[in-house]
């Protein structure tokens, strides 16, 4: 459990430039009280303690802003930037290495008992504002780009925005994810490290799709003068 601990404070300085000290970020990082109170609430969820786990939850939620429900699955490494508004649901499983950003609801949508929260996997990057809502997994290494509404799975490697959610970028030659790429499936470097789910060179979707359409259309026209050239 120490080691547990250990790994959640000290990951933050490899993701917040701003992170200076230990004490620093152990009495101002909010991301990192919610995480140390969920290692302990879920301790006690999984040892039947389910009433005390929750009041801890909501006196968790009180001081952090950052509600976690002591049943959720939480990987080494996890790190809450920010952290205001972010709620992760009883059913929720995420992996080690996993950033998320604030506003970020790992949610449900439907009232079955069972599993109703997403799985991330290793190394996601949710950003600010996103909601990742059912019982699918967003696989390792895939971006979430701040404000998406993701509503299926998500393949390994994958950068998806908009909403409804959309794949527009990959990390690698993973076939699934090239399959869903609007327009020409390429695979592109990905940074070790995209904050906001979206590196600062990532294309906009809607900006790259406007410009598709403007040369469809210029094609159109030239056509158009070609057949108006032979019929006169």
């Amino acid at each position: 459990m120490w080691q547990l601990l250990k790994e959640d404070v000290t990951c933050v300085f490899e993701r917040d430039p701003a992170a200076r000290n230990l004490f620093d970020v152990l009495t101002c990082y909010s991301g990192v009280h919610a995480i140390l109170f969920h290692r302990v609430n879920h301790w006690m969820w999984g040892h039947g303690l389910r009433w005390p786990a929750r009041y801890l939850g909501n006196i968790a939620r009180w001081l952090t802003g950052i509600e976690i429900h002591p049943g959720a699955v939480i990987g080494r490494r996890f790190f809450v930037d920010h952290g205001t508004g972010v709620v992760i649901g009883e059913t929720a499983e995420i992996g080690n290495d996993v950033t998320l950003y604030q506003g970020v609801t790992l949610g449900g949508r439907t009232l079955n008992q069972g599993k109703r929260h997403p799985t991330l996997g290793n190394n996601v990057v949710v950003g600010a504002g996103a909601k990742i809502l059912g019982p699918f997994l967003v696989a390792d290494d895939a971006r979430i780009g701040s404000n998406a509404v993701v509503l299926e799975a998500v393949p390994a490697g994958a950068t998806v925005v908009g909403i409804p959610g959309r794949v527009v970028r990959c990390k690698n030659q993973n076939t699934q994810c090239l399959e869903l790429v609007n327009g020409e499936g390429k695979a592109t470097p990905q940074q070790v490290f995209d904050a906001y789910g979206v590196a600062g060179d990532a294309d906009d979707p809607m900006q790259t799709a406007v410009e598709q359409l403007q040369e469809q259309v210029a094609e159109l026209r030239a056509e158009l003068d070609r057949l108006t050239k032979r019929a006169g």
